[in-house]
């Protein structure tokens, strides 16, 4: 049963932020081990019957080809997927707990299907109404884009920002609110992912490839 990360896995983090390294996870993988971990099992546990199998990051980073060699990410994370690189996203970490929903990336031919549809007479003005809708309810959009235009598409069509992404999602922070560490965060999350619902609707139904 899932009761709410303690303050503890928040220091947890605060304190990896500081020390990075393979001498403090060990001395405090417990804690990682009851308050982060499972305490995002159980979330992702209970959330399946409506969204599906979740699945729990590894705290590992892959430094192989990254400037940054550090060995543990800063946050645990967790994904639910509602197709191709499309789906749900819960994290906590030292700022608190994050939600989020969307695509984090495309191939070139979903992200060619995509910008058809945005230029699209009625799928775009569509997709225009979920991001203002969601965006009044305090979601942020984010995702990589473009600095320039992508290619085959005028600087001056009305929805060019939007073409511009490569990635397309909304974030929410919950940050320090008392209800991350109890039960009620899972009403929020589910509450929120049901409201991120319709992006990810328009996503998988124009995504294609």
């Amino acid at each position: 049963m899932f009761t709410g990360f303690s303050a503890a896995a928040l220091d947890f983090y605060d304190d990896l932020e500081m020390d990075n390294t393979k001498t403090f996870w060990e001395a405090h993988r417990q804690t990682y081990d009851t308050e982060v971990a499972a305490p995002m099992k159980a979330l992702m546990a209970e959330l399946s019957d409506e969204f599906g199998e979740g699945k729990v990051f590894r705290p590992y980073r892959d430094v192989r080809f990254a400037k940054d060699k550090t060995p543990y990410k800063t946050a645990q994370g967790a994904f639910v997927a509602a197709g191709p690189s499309t789906g749900w996203y819960v994290q906590v970490g030292a700022p608190g707990v994050r939600v989020g929903a969307g695509f984090y990336e495309a191939s070139t031919a979903r992200l060619a299907s995509v910008r058809e549809a945005i230029v699209h007479d009625r799928h775009g003005p569509e997709l225009e109404a979920i991001l203002l809708t969601a965006q009044s309810a305090g979601w942020e959009l984010g995702g990589d884009k473009l600095k320039t235009s992508p290619r085959g598409y005028d600087a001056d069509h009305p929805r060019i920002e939007l073409l511009r992404h490569k990635s397309m999602t909304l974030g929410k922070n919950y940050g320090f609110e008392p209800f991350i560490h109890t039960p009620e965060l899972l009403d929020r999350v589910r509450a929120d992912w049901r409201e991120a619902q319709p992006l990810l609707d328009w996503v998988l139904a124009h995504a294609k490839g």
